[in-house]
């Protein structure tokens, strides 16, 4: 007889508590190999395929694609034979194919060794006894027995509320849905989720506050149900686009930030013909041709250097400004799946053709969409290129946590007085918009006022090469 084993949804890192199932790779009584990639989902990061740490027969699936699963909800079943066993646990080398939570290291010193089961008639060629999906149960990760089906009804949802004890623990997996519930005052205890075994999902919270903005509630009861009769407003008869995924995470940090950041915006138009003539003189003379957004971010690296203040963020429970050491620039690129911001790593200690390599390869990445959920955390200070729009300004909100964001315009030839006389000139407009709790405008604006000067003058930069 075989021995089923469950795979549960892996911490993906970086603090992703869900991902949504995309495309699933692999059918039920498929055989899979150690590390073999079972299913693709779509994080608030980054679309991953998720390998599988054994090696059996695929005996059911849990969740559609479009369906959205907490970390460490189940993904799979796989029955291993005595074979695939030793596989999955007997391989010394280990699996090399890890995400953070789970993976196939070394195994105990001892393993009970299970006989094949039977391939039954009617079964795939080559599999071990191959389950349906509807299957109604399958073990946990401890050993139990599981029960799946249909999501239970409202009056059983209800009735496990009140049976569950007041002082034992909350169904809840996800930090996100307890910071979403404490900050709104939502009492998770009073909550039935609607995940599996009962777990409370972020919907769940979610769906509370908009019960409670409209009666007035948000003590986590649950409103009473509108008439089915209610029609929809004729407002509402358009399309309707999920928030989730890619823009659900843009949307959920913009929002943030404008909450939390009291931000200020500063601009100034600047005389960028210079640069673009050094621009123009470094590639004529050989090598690796430097890109205008890396001269702008060695630009950006320099002024830093000069205004910590900027390279920041604020730890509101301490209640302190946090100055950082490194810089980790964020720049914006425009993919399929909306606009993503990779972080170059370390970009202080970088030259122009080295940051110019290192956006290349970040933006051939995110358009293909396999940026890692490290590629897009961790960044200090975001330089935001919009004049690729062939747009002149913008008021750009702040990248939360960091402290600031510098806007470059489009560069266009316009009428400036340049020494002395009037003359055509290439100009560009840049706003800086900045956390006001850590800076007041005379820094924000010292930066700024440093940035012009060195796309003016880019000898300036000399002075700290």
């Amino acid at each position: 007889m075989a021995q089923v084993l469950e795979f549960r949804l892996p911490d993906l890192g970086e603090g992703l508590t869900e991902a949504e199932v995309v495309r699933w790779l692999v059918e039920v009584g498929d055989v899979v190999a150690i590390d073999q990639p079972v299913v693709e989902v779509e994080t608030a990061k980054a679309m991953v395929e998720v390998p599988c740490p054994y090696a059996g027969v695929v005996t059911a699936r849990f969740g559609e694609e479009g369906t959205e699963l907490p970390v460490g909800a189940p993904l799979l079943t796989v029955a291993v034979g005595e074979q695939d066993a030793g596989e999955a646990g007997g391989d010394t080398e280990g699996s090399g194919n890890v995400l953070v939570g789970y993976g196939t290291g070394a195994p105990p010193a001892r393993r009970r060794r299970v006989r094949p089961a039977p391939v039954t008639q009617g079964s795939r060629p080559g599999t071990i006894g191959a389950v349906a999906p509807s299957a109604p149960a399958a073990p946990a990760a401890n050993g139990t027995a599981r029960t799946t089906g249909a999501p239970a009804t409202p009056a059983a949802r209800a009735a496990a509320v009140a049976e569950r004890p007041t002082d034992g623990p909350v169904p809840v997996i996800s930090p996100l849905v307890r910071r979403l519930a404490r900050e709104n005052g939502v009492d998770l205890r009073q909550l039935s989720g609607s995940g599996p075994e009962g777990l409370i999902l972020r919907a769940d919270v979610e769906d509370v506050l908009r019960a409670g903005a409209a009666g007035g509630r948000t003590d986590g009861a649950p409103a009473a149900p509108a008439p089915a009769t209610a029609a929809r407003p004729a407002q509402d008869s358009g399309s309707r686009v999920p928030l989730k995924g890619v823009r659900g995470a843009v949307a959920d940090k913009l929002s943030r930030s404008r909450r939390e950041i009291p931000d200020a915006t500063c601009w100034v138009d600047a005389d960028a013909t210079e640069l673009m003539r050094a621009r123009t003189a470094m590639n004529a003379a050989g090598g690796q041709k430097i890109s205008l957004l890396a001269l702008l971010a060695r630009i950006c690296t320099a002024a830093l250097a000069r205004y910590p203040e900027l390279n920041s963020r604020v730890d509101l429970e301490a209640r302190e400004i946090v100055r950082l050491d490194a810089v980790h620039l964020g720049f914006a690129a425009q993919t399929e799946r909306g606009l993503v911001v990779p972080v170059v790593r370390d970009a202080h200690t970088r030259d122009a053709e080295s940051l110019t390599a290192e956006f290349a390869r970040l933006t051939e990445v995110a358009r293909a969409g396999s940026l890692t959920p490290a590629e897009l955390t961790g960044g200090t200070f975001t330089l935001n290129n919009y004049g690729v729009f062939g747009v002149d300004g913008s008021t750009p909100i702040i990248n939360h946590p960091e402290a600031a964001m510098l806007g470059v315009g489009r560069i266009v030839p316009k009428p400036w007085v340049h020494e002395g006389e009037l003359a055509v000139r290439q100009v560009v407009q840049l706003s800086l918009t900045f956390d006001h709790r850590v800076c007041d405008g005379g820094t924000a604006g010292g930066f700024l006022r440093y940035v012009a000067d060195c796309v003016e003058q880019p000898a300036v930069l000399l002075r700290t090469l």
